[in-house]
């Protein structure tokens, strides 16, 4: 029984698609991770194996295989966590296959089934909508960052249970949803910035360490109709 996810992985601040690939084979029971895995990822076994199990499901005692490819690029992190343990469910029937193939999943695991925040969710989302999917499904922490890609549908969630009945069609989640403007509004606090005055080198360092230092700055200039920028900058309102 072979399963195939999307997830992703970071090259340096940019993000590619991995194919996730779980094989159940008859034989001895053994969980192997292939594709040039870090140790978090190599690891990952323990976890989705808890995991499983105290999220109510059953952890198929076969031989299990989880290929990430490409594998001649290495995967750190673990952020596999989720799209392995849906790989298996999704091998023994539980998550319908059809599904797997419109999103990217990302997570790590803790051992109870719920999911932790990863790193580079940014990146990851605009390599999902680069690639032309439906949406990507991660935890609600990174639902945010990944919320400012627009053209994609974020879907944050909490649990490994919870991915699974969204994948299932059983419950709705909706995708979170980010107002740009007012998020870059909020994040800039003043209106000015000293990049828009041209020259006066001399005249905006001794500010520059006036205002680092919280020192007294006297400032002599000739009375003028019209304030420059220097002055609107640092007198008060």
């Amino acid at each position: 029984m072979l399963a195939k996810v999307l997830s992703s992985a970071l090259i340096g601040i940019d993000a590619i698609l991995v194919d996730v690939e779980v094989d159940l084979a008859p034989g001895l029971p053994a969980f192997a991770t292939v594709g040039l895995p870090d140790g978090a990822v190599k690891e990952s076994k323990d976890r989705v194996r808890a995991a499983l199990k105290n999220s109510g499901y059953d952890f198929p005692a076969r031989r299990i295989t989880a290929n990430l490819a490409p594998a001649d690029i290495k995967k750190e992190g673990a952020a596999y966590d989720l799209p392995i343990s849906i790989g298996i469910l999704a091998a023994t029937g539980v998550v319908k296959a059809t599904s797997l193939q419109q999103y990217t999943l990302l997570g790590e695991l803790s051992l109870d089934g719920s999911l932790k925040p990863i790193r580079g969710a940014l990146s990851m989302a605009v390599a999902a909508k680069r690639a032309g999917l439906t949406g990507i499904i991660l935890p609600l922490e990174n639902a945010p960052e990944a919320a400012v890609v627009e053209g994609i549908s974020v879907i944050g969630a909490t649990t490994l249970s919870q991915v699974v009945e969204f994948l299932s069609g059983r419950i709705p989640i909706a995708p979170h949803h980010i107002d740009l403007e007012e998020l870059f509004t909020s994040s800039c606090g003043y209106g000015e910035d000293f990049s828009e005055v041209k020259g006066q080198e001399h005249a905006k360092r001794a500010m520059e360490v006036a205002a680092s230092g919280g020192h007294n700055l006297l400032m002599l200039y000739v009375a003028r109709p019209q304030m420059t920028i220097d002055q609107y900058f640092t007198f008060p309102q």
